[in-house]
């Protein structure tokens, strides 16, 4: 079986460890954690990238803890930003916790051999005392040791604050009480999480006399170059409240050719002679987007479940061709209701509303003439059809007797839907 080290690097999902990783990794199963800390109450896309690490070292044999941070929370990591985090309250941390460790489940499994465990670093921070943590945490640096991590001197010059300058300390305490209490030899995360990580090793080392070790991951832009996890709308969420399964499933369609095969080998358990015949897939025939399909749908179905999966598939085949509204199915539908714009109305509302009149108040006519030169020139459509301009909407007309498609030119749709 490869190693935790073979997989990754054999995915190029590999930036960097301490030495020796590999000598212990041959010796046998490692407990190894990555900590999260719950500054939202949902994981992004971002964060996946530590955690499909952690998936593999459970696939792998080691067992994975999941490390999150009601404690560090309370301090906020200094790394990657310009100014200090704002503080957020005991309560929304441990509401932010409990949101997280429910997304992380999709990820990794918590029964069986070398089952996931979750740790909440609250449990040992917020008990402990200034006079105790100085004595057995902070003796161990000097202060140009920790003004050497990239983490601090980014900020000098805009400033840091002491709660922020300390956060290396915390998170080496992190380690070390993992290390004695579970056992824990290796801490993964990003490369920005080196400086950090590495205290902890360091802390180790001084305290216990042992060898820990760290692995981290690449920091990942796209090849456009803009930020990895960004829509238009802004950061990919995995809480479906934050970001609909159906923009999900599209964000990760609409990766760039240049980003797909990464992204499958990065974010997919596939193995990578399937990658790479997925990939043949696209060369033959780029405008099926094969790879792009198949990435999001082992994303989707991940994180949000089959059905979830099924239902954006159908509806995105219903936007974008391949099933027309008669036959999509009820639930297509009702994702696209919150997706396109929706004009809602009473069933008796609906009945006998003019064809003109529903365009209008679809908002893809301006006015009925605009609409009926439209339908003229076959540029509006009915449910997949082009209506006359003189009929009125029927019963017949509402799709699982409730929805009315409506759609100008390729691409601009919008639903009516009846109510009550």
């Amino acid at each position: 079986m490869p190693t935790l080290l073979d997989e990754l690097k054999a995915r190029t999902f590999f930036h960097d460890a301490t030495p020796g990783l590999a000598e212990r990794l041959a010796e046998g199963p490692i407990t190894g954690y990555v900590g999260f800390d719950p500054t939202a109450d949902s994981l992004h896309v971002g964060n996946l990238i530590p955690v499909m690490a952690l998936s593999w070292l459970q696939r792998l044999g080691g067992t994975p803890i999941v490390l999150v941070g009601g404690g560090t929370g309370m301090v906020g990591d200094p790394g990657g930003r310009r100014t200090e985090r704002p503080l957020l309250s005991v309560e929304q941390i441990d509401h932010n916790v409990a949101c997280i460790r429910a997304q992380l489940e999709r990820f990794v499994r918590f029964d069986g051999k070398n089952a996931a465990r979750v740790r909440n670093n609250a449990d040992w921070l917020r008990p402990i005392g200034l006079m105790e943590f100085l004595r057995e945490v902070g003796k161990h640096f000097t202060v140009n040791y920790m003004l050497a991590k990239d983490s601090v001197k980014s900020r000098m010059e805009s400033g840091i604050s002491f709660t922020e300058f300390t956060y290396m300390l915390v998170q080496a305490y992190d380690f070390w009480h993992l290390y004695k209490t579970e056992g824990c030899e290796l801490q993964l995360g990003g490369s920005d999480q080196w400086g950090n990580i590495t205290a902890g090793t360091e802390l180790i080392a001084r305290r216990e006399g042992a060898l820990a070790h760290g692995l981290v991951l690449p920091l990942i832009t796209t090849a456009s170059g803009t930020k990895f996890g960004k829509s238009e709308e802004g950061a990919v969420y995995l809480d479906p409240r934050k970001t609909s399964p159906y923009r999900f499933y599209q964000f990760w369609v609409n990766s760039d050719d240049r980003d797909v095969e990464k992204w499958l080998r990065y974010f997919t358990f596939l193995p990578l002679e399937e990658v790479r015949a997925i990939l043949s897939e696209q060369e033959r025939d780029p405008g099926k987007r094969a790879a792009q399909k198949r990435l999001a749908d082992e994303l989707t179905e991940r994180v949000h479940g089959g059905e979830a999966l099924r239902n954006v598939v159908s509806a995105s085949r219903l936007l974008f061709g391949g099933v027309g509204p008669r036959e999509s199915g009820p639930e297509a539908l009702e994702v696209l209701s919150r997706e396109i714009p929706t004009a809602r109305a009473a069933r008796e509302a609906l009945i006998g509303l003019p064809v003109l009149e529903a365009l209008v108040r679809a908002g893809l006519a301006t006015s009925k003439g605009d609409a009926r030169r439209g339908i003229q020139g076959k540029g509006f459509l009915l449910n997949g059809e082009v209506p006359a301009p003189e009929r009125s909407l029927s019963a017949t007309d509402l799709l699982y007797g409730r929805y009315v498609m409506l759609q100008k030119g390729k691409k601009n749709h919008a639903l009516l839907v009846a109510e009550g």
